[in-house]
């Protein structure tokens, strides 16, 4: 039986890896540790700012002090909140399934993004309160595929409903990258995948790929258990 739901943020709720990619050039162009998008994709897609700045600098051969690095992950956080201020689009379907699913199982959000890019963007939806449980870079010192952000999240949803059977086994992950696939699986937890960031023959590792979830309800995710 299926105990709780559990979304990634950045690719599945919202697309804002194109956001983040712009707040990162703002703040590294300046020191000459710009790249392009397609770069972005293949290289950085699924780390969290800390690794994205460790992995721009060691590139370069370039040093990077703690200091630093807290440093750029601050005005990055900045730039990403200014450029959000315009305005940003859910993907189709995830409003209403998100409001489907809360109430009626335990859910949670599991994201590398950091919460002060997250809770802005779940005001702007409307989906602010929905979500029992949000573990995100703040809470964990690796970025996926790690599995550490998972295993937080189903201890936080099993700590919040203690008599909710929740257990890895009976979790549900919506991903849309290979790596944080991989974390979800990493974590003894099953996962859908959706082609928002790849196509599907890079999903590899889930119980269903589909193309929007608009394709999927809560009952069709009780079936998939």
């Amino acid at each position: 039986m299926l105990a709780a739901v559990i979304f990634d943020f950045d690719g599945v709720i919202v697309d804002s890896e194109p956001l983040h990619y712009r707040a990162f050039q703002k703040v590294l162009e300046p020191l000459g540790l710009g790249y392009g998008w397609e770069l972005y994709v293949a290289e950085y897609l699924g780390f969290d700012d800390r690794d994205a700045f460790r992995e721009a600098f060691k590139s370069k051969r370039r040093l990077l002090s703690d200091s630093e690095l807290e440093r750029l992950i601050g005005l990055k956080a900045e730039a990403f909140l200014e450029i959000i201020g315009s305005g940003v689009v859910p993907y189709p379907g995830v409003i209403e399934l998100i409001r489907e699913i809360s109430g009626a199982l335990p859910l949670a959000i599991c994201s590398g993004a950091l919460r002060s890019d997250i809770v802005p963007i779940l005001r702007q939806f409307g989906l602010e309160g929905l979500f029992d449980v949000i573990v995100t870079a703040d809470d964990v010192t690796a970025s996926k595929p790690d599995p550490a952000c998972y295993r937080l999240t189903v201890e936080k949803l099993a700590d919040r409903f203690p008599h909710g059977g929740i257990a890895p086994e009976r979790c549900l992950v919506i991903e849309d990258t290979p790596g944080g696939i991989a974390a979800a699986r990493a974590a003894s937890l099953a996962v859908i995948g959706v082609t928002n960031s790849y196509p599907a023959g890079r999903l590899t590792g889930t119980l269903r790929i589909v193309t929007s979830l608009e394709e999927l309800s809560l009952h069709d995710l009780h079936l998939l258990r």
